[in-house]
């Protein structure tokens, strides 16, 4: 969610705006190459992520699509979100363990992208709750 980050990588990237993927909760159980847990969406009906929505131009979401690894831990889907075509990246089951925890700085990260898109305050407490772990490389 951190424009900066996603601008980093994909210089295209634009902030359309706020949105909520309903039917989905937020896990951070997808296993990184990294060894830590990642954020991915499971279905999960009668809840809601909400987060943000960017464009980029189609040669930057080749660029993305390599650097979350599609194929490789995540799959590439199309959501519907509030009446417009989003796509999202979501870890398959093979690719995700309970045990996983996201290292402190990624948690931070996706902390800092949801405070600069303004999202709900009570979803920024609940995020900031997620049991983290210190990354043996800082």
């Amino acid at each position: 969610m951190l424009a900066a980050r996603l601008r980093a990588r994909c210089g295209s990237s634009r902030r359309v705006g706020v949105t909520e993927a309903v039917g989905f909760e937020i896990a951070f159980d997808k296993i990184g190459q990294d060894g830590s847990g990642k954020a991915t969406l499971v279905a999960a009906p009668g809840h809601s992520v909400p987060g943000v929505l960017y464009e980029l131009d189609a040669d930057d979401l080749g660029v993305l699509d390599q650097i979350e690894g599609v194929g490789r831990g995540y799959d590439r889907i199309a959501l519907g979100l509030g009446g417009q075509q989003a796509l999202a990246y979501i870890a398959p089951p093979a690719f995700r363990d309970p045990v996983m925890r996201p290292f402190d700085w990624y948690l931070a990260l996706v902390l800092a992208g949801a405070a600069e898109t303004g999202l709900p305050a009570q979803w920024i407490r609940r995020l900031a709750a997620q049991a983290s772990i210190s990354d043996p490389e800082p």
